[in-house]
């Protein structure tokens, strides 16, 4: 193992993320190689420690996000006004085949940087560009090349996900990955389940099943995929507590209790499901069913790539629900159910436990180290922290984020990261932008950004594998 220097962070406000939600003022968090070695006040240190100075500052667990499209952040805001639909032609019908190896691992670097700048220490790239192996092994260069902590989602949109799972490149190159993989870079499956009665996914998820990897799919996500894909898969025993299933927007109660009874999580992506059309974020049903919640940010093409913003914006969003059902029934809310030291912990310990993790997420004795220092001495909004949990929640962003350990190494310091060529990854993603552009044409560039969605291609099924359509949406059968 690689020589490392102990760190302690002096005297911050510490959020545990426990089952309390505890939070400890003047706090001292010692970190001995990879691990929390030491949690309380003026804690004695080895000699030769690093010591930051963490008072006036909140001292947390890593965020973790369990679904970004990390490929497609060389285009951060192209996609600012898009709907699904115009997302799905642009990605799944046009445009997104033109993405090269060397296009995705930009994108990968980029995401990676980005999501270290704002605290994020864990990410599931969900790649379902990966048209072949030769951008599999881009995606995983990237990934290996920035000092976060990542999971590499393979996918394939251009190919049905019972045929690129059987192939023997990627076989081969799933099991290099799973033979290779370490406490930094870990491997799923990422498809998606269109409820086709004949269930022609069953065979990618018993690849998977063989691989001994995890699934994860988009679930209940209009005009794309339903109830009838969690109650194949379900049927067909292929369900576990590691699947995770992103938006799950608009499902109804039997697919809640599948998940439910089968163990699995689901990954809210806020910004994305309000403003793309998946569904009204679902926060309130998951909490009935007592499903567990994971954040994400989903991707960069559109929407902001931190955590800050997911916990601010489902608060909302769950909040602007249980009101407005309240008012429909000439009732008011007097206290919210849902709390900003849930969407703390649903943005931290909840990703972990999605994971499988549960040595990530929370600042304890044993815990790896991957931790966060929210600190910023020159800005107002820094003073006062009278509820610690809130001022995560509705008052930091990425700018405040003063210091970030992954696995007890230091990749931010001062506010700016550690050991990642941001001059690098800057030439590599305007390299990937000057192709996309030329490749397209500049009117087709353009037109890109708002573009028109013929009548022909407003699908009930986006994916270009089937030719299914269910009754969900547009009363097809």
């Amino acid at each position: 193992m690689e020589d490392r220097t102990p760190v302690v962070l002096r005297g911050g406000t510490v959020l545990a993320v426990d089952d309390a939600h505890s939070v400890l003022p003047g706090t001292d968090v010692l970190v001995v190689d990879d691990r929390i070695a030491a949690v309380g006040p003026a804690l004695e240190v080895p000699a030769g420690t690093r010591e930051i100075d963490a008072r006036d500052g909140i001292v947390m667990p890593g965020m973790v996000d369990t679904h970004r499209h990390m490929w497609q952040t060389a285009m951060r805001g192209y996609g600012a006004d898009w709907t699904l639909t115009q997302y799905f032609v642009w990605y799944y019908l046009e445009s997104g085949k033109h993405f090269r190896p060397q296009d995705v691992r930009a994108g990968n670097l980029l995401a990676a940087a980005e999501a270290l700048d704002a605290g994020v220490t864990t990410v599931v790239d969900w790649s379902h560009g990966l048209q072949t192996v030769d951008h599999a092994e881009a995606a995983v260069d990237a990934l290996r090349a920035v000092p976060g902590r990542n999971i590499l989602a393979y996918g394939n949109i251009q190919q049905a996900p019972w045929e690129w799972s059987a192939s023997s490149d990627f076989q081969a190159f799933a099991r290099r990955q799973i033979d290779a993989r370490d406490d930094m870079l870990g491997f799923q499956m990422a498809f998606d389940v269109t409820g086709d009665p004949s269930f022609p996914e069953r065979a990618a998820y018993e690849v998977a099943r063989e691989l001994g990897v995890p699934v994860t799919t988009h679930a209940g996500v209009w005009g794309a995929t339903n109830d009838d894909g969690i109650r194949l898969a379900h049927e067909a025993g292929l369900l576990d507590p590691s699947h995770i299933f992103v938006h799950a927007a608009t499902l109804s109660a039997d697919s809640y209790h599948r998940i439910a009874a089968t163990g699995g999580s689901v990954s809210v992506s806020t910004e994305s499901e309000q403003s793309a059309g998946q569904g009204y974020p679902p926060t309130w049903v998951l909490r009935a069913h007592g499903i567990p919640v994971s954040l994400s940010m989903d991707t960069s093409v559109w929407w902001s790539g931190d955590l800050f913003s997911a916990m601010r914006t489902t608060l909302g969003a769950d909040r602007s629900h249980e009101h407005m059902d309240a008012h429909a029934k000439g009732e008011t809310i007097t206290c919210c159910t849902l709390r900003a030291d849930q969407v703390v912990d649903w943005a931290t310990r909840g990703g972990a436990r999605a994971l499988g993790r549960t040595d990530l997420g929370s600042v304890a004795v044993g815990q790896k180290a991957d931790l966060v220092l929210i600190k910023n001495e020159h800005s107002p909004v820094s003073f006062p922290v009278l509820n610690p949990h809130g001022h995560v929640a509705f008052q930091a962003q990425r700018g405040d984020v003063h210091t970030v350990l992954v696995d007890g190494r230091v990749v931010k310091s001062e506010h700016r990261l550690v050991g990642v060529d941001l001059p690098g990854i800057r030439r590599e993603v305007e390299a990937t932008v000057e192709y996309l552009r030329s490749t397209m044409g500049e009117q087709a560039w353009t037109a890109g950004m708002n573009p028109e969605v013929p009548e022909t291609k407003i699908l009930d099924n986006p994916y270009t594998y089937t030719d299914y359509a269910s009754g969900a949406t547009h009363g097809q059968g």
